[in-house]
C-alpha cells in the first residue's frame, strides 16, 4: 500500500458547502481505493502504521454453543 500524502501547496477558494461535498469526488474511486483511504484515515484517526496495523486479541473475546435455545 502506497502512501498517502497531502498536498499543502494546492488551494481553491470555496464555500462551505462546496468544501464539505466530497461526494462526487469519492464516487470516482473504485471499491478498493476507497477502502485504501478509509484504512489510511482509520491508521491516522488511531495513531497506528497504516503498513501494520495492530492485530485483535482473540482471547479477550469467548464464544458459546446455542442449543435447542438454551446456551451450552
Amino acid at each position: 500500500m502506497s502512501v498517502l500524502r497531502l498536498n499543502r501547496t494546492a488551494f481553491k477558494a470555496q464555500s462551505f458547502a462546496e468544501a464539505a461535498d466530497h461526494a462526487p469526488y469519492y464516487k470516482k474511486l473504485s471499491w478498493q481505493e476507497r477502502l485504501e483511504v478509509a484504512g489510511y484515515l482509520n491508521a491516522i484517526a488511531y495513531n497506528f502504521d497504516p503498513e501494520r496495523p495492530p492485530v485483535m486479541n482473540r482471547l479477550v473475546f469467548s464464544t458459546r454453543s446455542l442449543k435447542n435455545g438454551k446456551f451450552i
